[in-house]
Parts: C-alpha cells; structure tokens; sequence
C-alpha cells in the first residue's frame, strides 16, 4: 500500500466534488478542473464526511502501488488548485533587462537581438510588480499564478528556459527562492612575463 495514496483528500468549505464514471471534476472559487482516473484505481466521495478516499484493488500490482500515490496527489493538487491556487514568483537580473505585458503575451527584453515573445496560457494569470531592472541589484519581478499545478509549473519552466541565470554575474530569469551558485572570473596578472 501507498503512504501516500492511504492518506484521505479533505474538502474544504466552498469546493463542490461531481463524479461521473473515472471522471472527477472540482469546482472552487478559483474556477474547476476535471481529472480522470486509472481504471486500476477506485475513487470514493464522502461528501457527509468532506472527504476522498483512493482505494487500491489491485495491491499485488508494481504499477497499480504507483498509480495509487499518484492519483491521491493530483487530486489533492485539483482541490488545493480550485480553492488556493498555485503560483510561482520570478525575478529578472540584468541591467536594461525587462518585461511586458501585451496582448496576452509577455514580452522579454533580455539581452538578445530581439524581444522573446512567450505566449500566456488560458487559466494562466501573470502580475508584473517592477517591468524593468534597475541596475544588477534590484531586479525585475513577476508572479504567475494558476489553479492547475501541471500547467503553471510547465509554463514557468517555460520562462525559466529563455534565460537561465549564468554563474559569472547572475544575469537572467531566475525564481524567486533559486540560488544561483556564482564562479569567480578570470583573474588578470600584472607585470612581464
């Protein structure tokens, strides 16, 4: 049995639970997602008991053990999604690097030729508190924010993408809580050889 497919899923107040054969939908004040379930997996609605229990029929299987943790999480990550939401804050160092919003497209100036062009999601909302860098110390930030984990993480894994942070000066798009580990540069010699 899965640790974490045996713990139950709680509702909290305002998220409405509908099933419909291995389909499962939530309803929130942040909006609804729909997930379907593996057939090798049983999912039962307490709604008296403002709970979900994921059930495992098959526990001799490798890959039904697996799907039971697996399907427990994205379910909690669903009603979690609807009722909080998920986000990601980023931050942009370098200096004349900056950020724009635009026609449901963000717009990236970092150091290239051109503008890079990033297309937002539908359900995918984007807050830009500072568009431009000032300096190398007070960066550029942004949060994007989403009641689907899946998307949201795969569209800032997106953005992390165009300019990951280089080790020498730190410039580029990093997350907010991302260390970047910094080298030390070439170090020149004065005098003759």
């Amino acid at each position: 049995m899965s640790r974490v497919g045996k713990k139950p899923v709680d509702i909290p107040k305002g998220v409405k639970i509908e099933q419909q054969g291995l389909s499962i939908k939530a309803s929130g004040p942040l909006g609804s997602l729909q997930l379907d379930c593996h057939p090798l997996i049983e999912v039962e609605i307490d709604n008296k008991a403002g709970r979900i229990l994921v059930k495992n029929d098959h526990p001799e299987s490798r890959s039904s053990k697996q799907l039971h943790g697996t399907m427990r999480a994205l379910i909690a990550n669903m009603i979690a999604g609807v009722s909080k939401g998920f986000q990601k804050k980023f931050e942009i160092y370098g200096t004349g690097f900056n950020i724009k919003e635009q026609a449901g497209k963000l717009l990236f100036q970092v150091g290239f030729s051109s503008t890079v062009e990033k297309q937002i999601p539908q359900g995918v909302k984007v807050s830009i508190e500072t568009g431009a860098t000032r300096g190398d110390e007070v960066p550029a930030r942004f949060t994007v924010s989403s009641p689907d984990k899946q998307l949201l993480g795969q569209f800032a894994a997106d953005i992390h993408k165009i300019r990951p942070p280089e080790p020498y000066k730190g410039k580029g798009i990093r997350f907010a809580d991302e260390h970047v580990r910094r080298k030390v540069g070439k170090a020149f010699t004065s005098g003759a050889a």
